[in-house]
């Protein structure tokens, strides 16, 4: 009975301070490739406990060898429903490719996080999880399967766990990609399930620097999810 209430206070925290964590990872690393990313998401539903919310990061990260990729997340701010906007912390973040390219039926990755908390009453956590890539003509399908821990004062013993899927269809024209697609969202922690189109691109330059955006909405698909989810993402690349 302990384990049990000790689970349920930690799916309570976890829904009650979200992160955004609307994206899909790559488990590609690319040797001395430097980004710079910002993503966000706003919510819409016609109950308050749920409409309004929103939240957006920037990270710095930079490839060091051609399998581990460490990215910084300088700032994160997230709003509550009907609160205000606020900085809820740092992040560390790692992402280890553990498959040449084509060399199984799928690419695969791995990744570690740490993400410190700095909202009174709510622990830090670490971050872990396979993330994996299956490219097939101009189809492109990714899946992260992504465990939660708290760590810290007030910590639970309890694990959360939250999965990511994306489809796009890659259309190159000259030195731009157009990648009209969809994601999924799967957050039992939350009581959220979501799904909906998202359009990315890519626009790529001589020397090597690309930039990378998408926009997207996420449509709620149970009762526990807000009715819809706008998602917005930009990142630029560099050697």
């Amino acid at each position: 009975m302990k384990k049990l209430s000790a689970a349920a206070l930690f799916l309570c925290a976890s829904a009650a301070h979200a992160d955004n964590d609307f994206i899909v990872y790559s488990p590609t690393v690319v040797e001395g490739q430097t980004e710079v990313e910002t993503y966000g998401f706003s919510t819409r539903d016609g109950r308050s406990t749920l409409n309004g919310a929103s939240g957006y990061n920037i990270s710095v990260a930079h490839s060091f060898t051609s399998w581990w990729k460490a990215e910084a997340y300088v700032g994160e701010f997230n709003r509550d429903p009907g609160g205000q906007s606020h900085p809820s912390g740092y992040e560390l973040e790692n992402t280890f490719q553990l498959t040449s390219p084509g060399e199984y039926w799928a690419n695969v990755g791995f990744l570690a996080a740490y993400a410190h908390s700095k909202l009174q009453g709510v622990p830090s956590t670490l971050e872990f999880g396979p993330l994996l890539e299956k490219i097939t003509g101009h189809v492109d399908q990714r899946f992260n399967l992504i465990f939660g821990k708290e760590v810290g004062a007030g910590q639970s013993s309890a694990y959360a766990y939250r999965a990511a899927y994306s489809m796009g269809y890659n259309i190159n024209a000259g030195r731009s990609t157009y990648t009209p697609g969809m994601e999924v969202y799967l957050r039992p922690a939350d009581n959220a399930y979501q799904i909906g189109p998202v359009f990315s691109g890519e626009l790529r330059s001589r020397g090597g620097k690309e930039m990378e955006y998408s926009l997207g909405v996420v449509f709620g698909i149970n009762p526990g999810a807000p009715s819809r989810t706008l998602l917005a993402r930009l990142e630029y690349e560099f050697f």
